[in-house]
């Protein structure tokens, strides 16, 4: 398959447990103003999540070559989720315009909805986009 299949109405989605890890205090060892916030899923960790679940949805559209990096972010953290609770994050492909690629995002855990918006990514040749970052280095 190539990026150029890809069509509105693609759907994946995948599961994670959330681990003392995903919470908001492991964020300390960078933010340190987050080591006395409450053990719930971390709203970063939740955009990653997301952001993973559209790369595995678009994995095997993608050439060796082809990577995807995200653009655009607007997410909404609308619940909190403790340690031991399992989210699932349900993504679906809206918008094809070229290389830019629109998901709408839907993420829950165990007992209800805790985020939801929209997710885009750009797809790029993987070298290229490395050479351009070397020359921001220079």
């Amino acid at each position: 398959m190539t990026y150029s299949e890809l069509k509105s109405g693609l759907k994946f989605q995948q599961d994670i447990v959330v681990t003392a890890k995903l919470v908001v205090p492991a964020m300390s060892d960078f933010y340190p103003g987050f080591v006395d916030m409450p053990s719930v899923f971390a709203t970063a960790f939740l955009v990653g999540f997301a952001e993973w679940t559209c790369i595995e949805a678009l994995r095997p559209y993608l050439n060796e070559e082809e990577r995807t990096v995200g653009t655009y972010v607007d997410l909404s953290h609308c619940a909190a989720t403790p340690i031991g609770q399992k989210v699932t994050a349900e993504v679906e492909l809206v918008e094809v315009e070229g290389r830019k690629l629109r998901f709408k995002i839907l993420c829950r855990d165990e007992k209800e909805i805790i985020s939801e918006g929209f997710h885009e990514r750009f797809i790029i040749n993987y070298d290229k986009f490395l050479e351009r970052i070397e020359e921001k280095n220079k």
